[in-house]
């Protein structure tokens, strides 16, 4: 569901095939597994971490299908994203989101939880659908959209109105912080800001510290009970 690749000081993680990479119990775990293994490379402190997927999409959301199955399993989705999202925020090196395709819902929070967010401009969106759907968006969502979009207007725009965000949007917005022509150009690019990133060389240690400090509304909001996994079933879209 998804791979791991070292290039030099670089970690490029890629969610594989042409599927929606609806973000289901599985392969939440796999990501979380990737991520446990670049922790643990003696290398880590002085690298970069680099997400990315094959396809049309991004990641989709949640598994809604899953999620309506099985109110145990709409639980363990909740917990396991939290579990990424706080795993992403301490790691000890800098991260970049190649977004492909189209990051929707708990999807769109996966891209966000990255320190950078490149995206392609000739396909794909970012969208948080919760409001087309008619209800709430989970409160620590909603922090990491406060910690990640600075524009009052433009939190609006993503949250009340459920804007789909292209990539020339997110730039307007300081939600992406550079477009390409093609998801070949925003791997490449997302290496290549990589490999600046990793000759200015960055402690790691001391950058994943200095980043739980700036994000520590959004790790409190990981850890608190007011998100609602009943909500969960609604978190993705059908774009």
């Amino acid at each position: 569901m998804c791979t791991l690749e070292k290039r030099g000081q670089l970690f490029l993680l890629t969610l594989t095939g042409d599927g929606e990479h609806r973000l289901n119990p599985t392969l939440l775990d796999s990501i979380r597994s990737a991520i446990s293994r670049i922790r643990s490379d003696p290398s880590s402190p002085q690298s970069v971490l680099i997400t990315t997927s094959h396809g049309k999409f991004f990641s989709n959301g949640y598994d809604l299908a899953l999620a309506e199955s099985d109110p145990s399993l709409r639980v363990a989705m909740d917990s396991k994203l939290r579990s990424l999202v706080a795993d992403l925020i301490s790691l000890p090196m800098p991260t970049i989101a190649a977004v492909t395709g189209h990051a929707s819902a708990a999807g769109f929070v996966l891209a966000m939880s990255h320190d950078y967010v490149l995206m392609r401009r000739d396909r794909g969106f970012l969208y948080m659908s919760e409001m087309d759907i008619g209800l709430v968006i989970p409160a620590w969502f909603v922090a990491v959209v406060r910690a990640k979009i600075g524009s009052p207007a433009a939190r609006r725009d993503v949250v009340l109105t459920a804007e789909k965000v292209t990539a020339e949007r997110g730039l307007e917005m300081g939600i992406v912080d550079s477009s390409y022509g093609s998801a070949a150009e925003t791997v490449e690019g997302a290496v290549k800001l990589g490999e600046e990133i990793v000759r200015r060389g960055v402690d790691g240690h001391v950058y994943g510290r200095m980043r739980e400090t700036l994000l520590k509304q959004v790790l409190h909001a990981i850890g608190s009970n007011e998100s609602g996994s009943d909500r969960i079933q609604n978190s993705g879209s059908k774009p």
